[in-house]
C-alpha cells in the first residue's frame, strides 16, 4: 500500500475540545500506510505534545515565531513538508493556508475540520470568504454543519468525532482508586465539570448552581478541571459564597477523561459549544450528563435518557436539573441510558473513517 503523508493543521497544542481529538484520533488511527505530521501554531502545557509524540507522530511547534511571523512560518513550513492531504482545525490557520496553498508547485489537498458554532467577528469573516476552497470540509457535529461557520462550504460532510469509548469503559468499571486520587469522600455524590476557565463556559452561572445544590444535597462535592483567566475570579465567586472546600477547583488535569470516568454526574454551563468532548466521555464511560442545550450537546445528550439539558439562563435551573439528575431512581436510569449512548462517540470509528477520506482526497491525484 503506498504511503500517505497527512498533515493536521491547529492553532494551539494545549488542552482543548479539538486538540483532545486530534490527538485521541490520531492515537486510535489505524495508520495503514499512513503518516502523520502535526503543525501547532501555539504552545501549551505539553501534554497534547508528548501524547503525540509518544503516539510516533511528528509534531512541529510554530509558537516561537512572533506574532504575524507565524503565519509565514505556517506556510513555509506547510510547504516544505510536502504532504499529500492537510487538514487544518482552526479558522485563521485555514484561512491563511488555503489561498497560499494553490500556489505551491506541488500542492496537498486541502480540507479543514469544523468544530465551532460561532467564531469572533473578524475571524469568522476571512474563515467565510476562504472556506469555498476547500477540498472537503467536515463538521464534528450536526449543529456544526447548519452554523454559520460552515455556511460557505461547498463540499460539506458530518462526522461526530468521539473518544476512545473502551478505554473510558475500563476506567469506570474500577472507579475506586481514581475516586480516592482525585481526593473523592467514600459515599460522595460526584459532579465533575472540565473546561477551561474562560467567558464561554460560564463557570459563574455553575457556581451559582453549585450554592444551590449543596443545600439540598449535602454528600454533594463539585469538582471542577480546567485551568485559564478566568481561575482568580471563579475561585473568589466559590468563596464569597462559601462553598469553597465543596466546590474545588483542580485546575488542569492531565487525562481528565479518567476523572470524568468515575464521575456521578457531568455538569457543562457554557453559552456555546461544538462537540464537546467532556460530554462524548462521560456517554462513554456510562456517566449522565446535565448540560445547557448549547451547540453540538443537544445532538449528544436525549433529555430523559442519558442526561438533562437546560437554557443555561438562570441558575435556579440547572440547580434543579443538577439535584433531579441525582435523585436515585433517575439517576440509574440516566445511568443506564448513558452505557447505550456508545456507538455514536466512538473515536476508533472515526480515526478509520478519516484515513479513508484521506485516501480518497489523495487519489484525485496532483491539482
Amino acid at each position: 500500500m503506498p504511503s500517505l503523508h497527512v498533515c493536521e493543521v491547529i492553532k494551539s497544542l494545549d488542552v482543548g475540545g479539538a486538540e483532545v481529538l486530534l490527538a485521541e484520533r490520531l492515537r486510535l488511527a489505524p495508520r495503514a500506510g499512513v503518516r502523520y505530521t502535526v503543525v501547532g501554531m501555539r504552545a501549551g502545557s505539553g501534554e497534547i505534545t508528548e501524547s503525540l509524540r509518544a503516539n510516533d507522530i511528528d509534531v512541529v511547534d510554530l509558537s516561537g515565531r512572533p506574532g504575524p511571523l507565524r503565519y509565514l512560518a505556517l506556510v513555509a513550513t506547510v510547504a516544505g513538508l510536502r504532504p499529500d492531504v492537510v487538514n487544518v482545525h482552526s479558522p485563521l490557520p485555514a484561512s491563511v493556508l488555503r489561498p497560499c496553498l494553490r500556489l505551491v508547485p506541488h500542492r496537498p489537498r486541502l480540507m479543514s475540520t469544523v468544530h465551532s458554532v460561532s467564531y469572533r467577528r473578524a475571524t469568522a469573516v476571512v474563515d467565510r470568504l476562504t472556506m469555498g476552497l476547500d477540498d472537503r470540509t467536515v463538521a464534528v457535529s450536526p449543529s456544526v454543519a447548519t452554523a454559520a461557520t460552515t455556511r460557505t462550504a461547498r463540499r460539506l460532510v458530518t462526522r461526530v468525532h468521539g473518544v476512545d469509548v473502551t478505554g473510558q469503559r475500563l476506567l469506570a468499571a474500577d472507579p475506586g482508586p481514581l475516586r480516592a486520587e482525585f481526593g473523592i469522600p467514600p459515599g460522595a455524590f460526584a459532579i465533575v465539570c472540565v473546561a477551561n476557565l474562560r467567558p464561554v463556559k460560564n463557570h459563574m452561572l455553575l457556581v451559582a448552581a453549585a450554592e444551590a445544590v449543596l443545600r439540598r444535597r449535602p454528600d454533594a462535592v463539585f469538582l471542577l478541571a480546567g485551568d485559564g483567566p478566568l481561575r482568580a475570579a471563579v475561585a473568589g465567586e466559590i468563596k464569597r459564597r462559601g462553598i469553597d472546600g465543596r466546590v474545588r477547583l483542580l485546575g488542569q488535569v492531565p487525562a481528565a477523561r479518567r476523572l470524568v470516568a468515575v464521575a456521578d454526574l457531568v455538569v457543562l454551563s457554557s453559552r456555546w459549544e461544538g462537540l464537546p468532548v467532556v460530554v462524548m466521555e462521560a456517554l462513554a464511560a456510562g456517566v449522565p450528563v446535565v448540560a445547557t442545550a448549547v451547540g453540538g450537546v443537544a445532538d449528544l445528550v436525549r433529555p430523559g435518557h442519558n442526561g438533562l439539558l437546560v437554557d443555561g439562563r438562570s441558575p435556579d435551573d440547572l440547580a434543579a436539573a443538577i439535584c433531579d439528575a441525582a435523585t436515585p431512581a433517575t439517576h440509574e436510569r440516566l445511568r443506564a441510558g448513558a452505557s447505550t449512548s456508545t456507538d455514536q462517540v466512538d473515536l476508533a470509528a472515526t480515526a478509520a473513517w478519516f484515513e479513508h477520506l484521506y485516501r480518497e482526497l489523495s487519489a484525485r491525484g496532483p491539482v
